[in-house]
């Protein structure tokens, strides 16, 4: 060995043992692997003559996306652990059809920035599952597929769902991990999205890849929301069995959707699936969830008692418990209706217990009406407002309905609504808002100056509570009011879902619940 290259080794032994005397190592950058994030959120009944727009998405871009993802905030470990790319992340309130120019505008802002940013190692999507846009039957399929031939069949995919989403075979062979919410109230939104997330990075910084098995079971049941939260049972019970099917050795996630009952799509059913390694593990697992669904379909039921909307004032006027909570659930803008159905408001001024300011005290939210919002801001708190309200977008089973009263408090600015207004008319106080909203926080309320634990009624267009309301409520019924969410859903003229489906043929047969393998994404 030469002289130099002699004195070279030594001055490398002797330099790693000062280093190492102070318990440091310098090593080099690790690569960090590249993710990107987009999504497209919506819930879209076809029974409500409504449309959505590209406004209502509320879309952000590029660095504003992360604010839709707190656990991903600049300081967070999750954030440090790539490099990332927001792309587009798109969420409305749920509502009518989505218009094609809508969808195609919003995927194609997406495709555009994802190609600005290639390659990827994996991809985040954020959707919900049940949107429905004009000409296409599987839109969620549609969007992935798009996407897939933008970052090609290397990239792994990692996507996360409502439960009362769709998953169609297209989606599911091309995605690589797939989830949902476990909980209906979803309280475990975002507690979903990092699991997503996090799954994601764990398959690329082990080297695992995308998991071997993904087995799929169509499950023929198709409920509301409302029949199966997962406050109550059998849902609770089912529902409690996902987790730990999630945390076996050999599974990456197990999930279980419910499907979205107020669209007329093939794919429009509840569905059991298990992502992971082991080929048997896999296939046992989403067999026993779609099992334990099926078996306990006979015991769904409403999630409070249900009645008509004279049913349900009878009970809430004759009960000493406030405040009584009646939800107005066939206009449910949470579920897709138009939200702004005038029927249950009509039966509601028509009523003699509420015509005098000193009668029942009653919160009605809520309404859209421009008109008279603009006018309440106008005029002020204390002034009087006068004009017609509802009935513009759904008039199927009342037109719109004039009201006149004294302002009770406005606001202005808010990103939904825009203008918000509470009219006092007799004894009912009407929130009334320039462009639809869904009241299901009590910020929601005591914004507006209205303290609803203090009203004897609080009629809201919700089918099940969230967790503010459902909290505050003394006692609650379900009003089976008209509309894009009905909750009979045999008075919906459905053409189009699988046959035989529970509960449209009772007497069905059982069904094969065998698991169907899907195969890896790109083979």
């Amino acid at each position: 060995m030469k002289l130099k290259n002699i004195s070279t080794l030594l001055l490398s032994i002797a330099f790693m043992a000062l280093v190492t005397s102070f318990g440091y190592v310098h090593s080099a950058p690790k690569h960090l692997p590249r993710i990107a994030i987009a999504g497209i959120a919506i819930e879209s009944s076809t029974f409500s003559p409504a449309k959505t727009d590209e406004t209502a998405f509320h879309a952000k871009y590029g660095v504003e996306g992360f604010t839709s993802y707190p656990f991903l905030n600049i300081d967070s470990p999750l954030r440090q652990r790539a490099e990332w790319a927001s792309t587009v992340v798109a969420r409305a309130l749920p509502g009518g059809i989505v218009t094609r120019v809508a969808y195609e505008a919003l995927l194609g802002k997406t495709l555009d920035s994802l190609k600005a940013h290639l390659p990827y190692d994996g991809v985040y999507l954020d959707i919900h599952g049940a949107m429905s846009v004009e000409g296409l039957d599987d839109p969620e399929g549609d969007y992935i597929e798009r996407i897939r031939k933008v970052i090609g069949d290397n990239t792994i995919i990692s996507t996360s769902m409502d439960l009362h989403g769709n998953v169609s075979w297209r989606l599911a062979k091309n995605t690589d991990l797939i989830t949902c919410y476990r909980k209906a109230p979803h309280e475990d939104a975002l507690e979903t999205k990092k699991r997503a997330i996090t799954a994601l990075l764990t398959r690329i910084e082990t080297g695992k890849g995308k998991p071997a098995y993904k087995a799929y079971v169509s499950i023929p049941v198709l409920l509301p929301g409302e029949k199966t939260s997962t406050r109550q049972e059998p849902a609770k019970s089912v529902y409690a069995a996902v987790t730990p099917a999630s945390n076996q050795p050999g599974i990456v996630d197990a999930s279980l959707w419910v499907g979205y009952a107020w669209a007329d799509e093939p794919r429009n059913h509840a569905v059991a699936m298990a992502v992971g390694d082991d080929k048997s593990v896999t296939i046992k697992t989403a067999e026993k969830l779609a099992h334990a669904f099926w078996d306990a379909r006979l015991g769904f039921a409403f999630v409070a008692p249900a009645g008509t909307l004279t049913e349900c004032l009878s009970k809430a006027l004759s009960s000493n418990k406030h405040p009584y909570f009646i939800s107005d659930c066939g206009d449910n803008p949470t579920a897709g209706a138009a939200g702004d159905v005038t029927w249950t408001l009509k039966q509601l001024l028509a009523r003699p217990e509420f015509a005098d300011e000193n009668g029942p005290s009653l919160i009605y939210a809520s309404i859209p009406g421009s008109e008279v919002a603009e006018k309440a801001l106008a005029a002020g708190v204390g002034g009087h407002v006068e004009g017609y309200v509802g009935g513009l977008v759904d008039n199927r089973y009342a037109g719109p309905v004039k009201i006149s009263g004294k302002v009770l408090s406005v606001v202005k600015g808010d990103q939904q609504a825009e203008i918000e207004a509470v009219v006092q008319v007799g004894s009912i106080k009407i929130i009334v808002t320039r462009v639809r909203k869904s009241y299901r926080t009590e910020a929601d309320f005591t914004r507006l100056g209205l303290n609803m634990h203090k009203a004897d009624i609080v009629v809201v267009k919700l089918g099940y509570l969230d967790p503010d309301l459902y909290n505050a409520k003394a006692d609650w019924m379900l009003a089976l009011t008209p509309g894009g969410a009905d909750q009979d859903l045999a008075h919906l003229s459905f053409k189009r879902i699988q046959h035989p489906m529970f509960p449209f043929d009772k007497d069905m047969p059982e069904p094969d619940l065998t698991a169907k393998l899907i195969p890896v994404s790109g083979k």
